[in-house]
């Protein structure tokens, strides 16, 4: 490939219609003070993207409103060029492990056949096959040892394996993670890390809401950096730079840590 050729592929943008997540004028507030303000975003299939930002900067919200988990004041959100209802199908998504009820009483392995129930319905019989399923995807993530025990019982890491494992379960095409390396250990993080970067090289979309800087460049191809408004979108290459994290952060990052960053 001739390098004409590489910068207009990477340059040319992703139209709507074929954006795995296209957000257009989203907005969501809590109470008087927008959490979201009037953001736009456009997912490029086939990458890793990071939503970044400080604090209270709308990153689950984000996320959280373009599901449809949260009623925005205005807005809308597609997912390959149709309403989010109609590709539910499509769309497989890991909340934050603070926001489960992990006293619930159910086992590993049904945690993850959950995530055939749209394929099966309520009602549908669960088969040996689709259990088989659910041992291979929990064999993905380091988990089959423990099918049989309470999800309670278990480490926070290995919580969100399992959760992680009940995405895989669904094989859809846009994969959604609000935080999901928040309190897991870094053998955790390097096995999830490691799950989503394999569904990134068989053609899936990944987008997950991330706080940890210091890896942004090691595990992801795009960033979508926010503070209420979006700041930056695009490659890491382009966005992760000091002066669009310094607007983001309001300043508030320190000397030390843009050096620790390497960032130009």
């Amino acid at each position: 490939m001739t390098l004409e050729l590489a910068s207009s592929r990477e340059t040319a943008p992703t139209s709507r219609a074929h954006s795995p997540l296209a957000v257009r004028g989203m907005t969501v507030s809590y109470g008087q003070k927008p959490a979201v303000f009037s953001v736009d975003m456009t997912v490029e299939p086939g990458k890793m993207t990071a939503i970044i930002g400080p604090n209270g900067a709308g990153k689950s919200t984000l996320l959280k409103a373009a599901l449809g988990i949260l009623t925005p004041l205005a807005g809308t959100a597609t997912v390959y060029g149709k309403p989010v209802a109609e590709q539910r199908h499509r769309i497989a998504y890991v909340p934050q492990r603070a926001s489960v009820d992990w006293d619930f009483p159910t086992r590993v392995i049904d945690v993850v056949l959950m995530g055939l129930y749209p394929q099966l319905g309520l009602l549908g019989r669960i088969r040996p096959v689709h259990r088989a399923r659910a041992t291979d995807c929990l064999a993905r993530v380091g988990m089959e040892d423990f099918a049989t025990r309470q999800i309670g019982q278990l480490s926070g890491g290995q919580q969100q394996r399992v959760f992680l494992a009940r995405a895989l379960a669904q094989d859809a095409d846009l994969y959604l993670l609000d935080e999901p390396f928040a309190g897991v250990d870094a053998a955790t993080e390097k096995a999830i890390i490691a799950v989503l970067k394999s569904l990134r090289d068989a053609g899936k979309t990944v987008v997950a809401v991330h706080h940890d800087l210091s890896t942004v460049a090691e595990y992801f191809d795009n960033v979508f950096l926010i503070n209420t408004h979006r700041v930056a979108e695009g490659s890491v290459e382009d966005v992760f730079q000091a002066h669009h994290l310094q607007d983001a952060y309001g300043g508030r990052l320190a000397g030390a840590q843009m050096d620790a960053l390497q960032l130009s």
